[in-house]
């Protein structure tokens, strides 16, 4: 059951909020001064507090009521706290709200609309301690996979990142083929890096060959070396890939690009850990954990012939998603915090365009971004413009800048209750009465 903490001098007050409360299911505890109320705060679980504004006969000033808010504010600072107002202190109020307060009323109030307001209160408060602990499970899974798993530096905030990384720990420690699929851009590369890190081959080299990066008639030679003369340059013997992984990890970007024949010896190595260098006869072998990493739709590829089923099914005894980066949104900022150069810092509008792009380019694209923002921004700080992105769409930023009729529209909706007319159109109560001051809207 919730709980309200009611401070005023007025025992009237307290009992009425109590009958009120009571009636709805939500449990009330009085204080008839400050000193009492911060003592009760200490003592109790309480939710919300309902406080007056004036604590002796011969105040007027509301003064009072400001040094308790800001005690309650520097000890619970997530606290949601309405003032009861006489009209004397309501400019008081209204500053408070301005710093934090979630709401005013006025005496004597009005039973429906109090009681609107505290229950709005209360289901953003539960909503507000959900999320709380689910930032706290976070923190304490992403502490618990730094202490066991080298990370290599990754950078991560969200739930679908997390997913990711964790089954890649999972799988690391066996010598499983695993294949990361993903967007161009989305960090695949990284993600080999960790599996390799983690892995009992940890103490090999890791090996990279993006495969879409060569003609098709040099992929063998670089995954299995060539003989002198071999082909047409070859005027030395050379070691591929292979034989530089062995003992270590072979991570093959783009995999799906090997041309036939190349997919016809790789399945080999897998099958038996043998091979023979291109233009050689003497066969080889080594000890190599493959890890592997492809942006196309291997199993389409299947069906149209151009990569071969049984070398699908030896690469993918595990695969492990790497997400598109608007599909982990969590990422933007800290990823863009990350890429800054030292000195350098985010202003509003360069958040807001961030989290409002698609990053078609995943985190390459943040990362240019980010690299072109800190060369042009005159400042300390990067804004929108230095970002090069496309403007958000109308749509994207009509809850942020609300315009004269949709706030007094959503405050005749909700009768004057500013939390309510606030979290209807996604503001804070604060930014809506910064809103509404520049429009010179009055509060009905």
């Amino acid at each position: 059951m919730a709980c309200v903490l009611v401070i005023d001098d007025n025992p009237a007050v307290a009992t009425a909020l109590d009958v009120l409360f009571s009636l709805h299911d939500i449990a009330t505890l009085s204080a008839d001064s400050p000193e009492a109320g911060l003592a009760l705060l200490e003592r109790e679980s309480v939710d919300l507090v309902v406080q007056d504004m004036n604590f002796q006969t011969d105040t007027t000033s509301g003064e009072e009521g400001v040094a308790l808010f800001s005690a309650i504010r520097a000890r619970h600072p997530d606290l949601p706290v309405i003032l009861l107002t006489a009209w004397t202190h309501l400019e008081s109020a209204v500053d408070l709200v301005k710093a934090g307060a979630a709401d005013y009323l006025a005496k004597p109030w009005d039973d429906r609309k109090l009681l609107a307001t505290v229950n709005n209160l209360l289901e953003l408060s539960q909503a507000r301690q959900q999320l709380s602990r689910q930032h706290s499970g976070a923190r304490r899974r992403r502490t618990a996979l730094e202490r066991e798993y080298d990370l290599r530096g990754f950078i991560y905030a969200d739930a679908a990142s997390e997913a990711a990384l964790t089954l890649a720990c999972q799988v690391a420690r066996s010598d499983l083929p695993v294949l990361i699929t993903g967007p161009n851009g989305a960090g695949k590369e990284k993600f080999a890096e960790i599996l390799h890190a983690n892995s009992p081959m940890k103490g090999g080299p890791f090996v990279a060959l993006n495969c879409g990066a060569l003609p098709g008639e040099l992929i063998e030679a670089e995954l299995f070396g060539a003989e002198a003369g071999a082909y047409t340059g070859a005027t030395r013997a050379r070691e591929g890939k292979f034989e530089a992984a062995h003992g270590g990890t072979l991570f093959l970007d783009e995999v799906g690009t090997l041309s036939p024949a190349g997919q016809v010896k790789l399945l080999r190595v897998l099958e038996t850990g043998r091979f023979e260098r291109l233009g050689g006869n003497r066969e080889r072998t080594v000890k190599v954990r493959i890890v592997s990493a492809t942006n196309a739709d291997l199993p389409a590829c299947i069906t149209a012939g151009q990569f071969r089923e049984d070398l699908y099914y030896r690469l993918n005894a595990i695969e492990v998603k790497v997400p598109a980066l608007a599909q982990r949104p969590d990422d933007i900022l800290p990823l863009a915090r990350h890429f800054l150069p030292p000195g350098k810092h985010l202003g509003d509008d360069a958040e807001r365009a961030l989290l409002a792009h698609a990053w078609p380019g995943n985190v390459r694209e943040l990362r240019h971004a980010i690299q072109r923002g800190a060369l042009l921004a005159r400042g300390d700080a990067l804004g929108a413009p230095d970002l090069g992105l496309p403007a958000p769409s109308p749509g994207a930023t009509a809850v942020d800048e609300p315009d004269r009729t949709a706030i007094e529209a959503a405050l005749a909706r909700h009768g004057g209750t500013v939390a309510q007319a606030a979290a209807e159109l996604g503001l804070s109560r604060q930014a809506l009465y910064r809103r509404m001051e520049r429009l010179g809207i009055e509060r009905p």
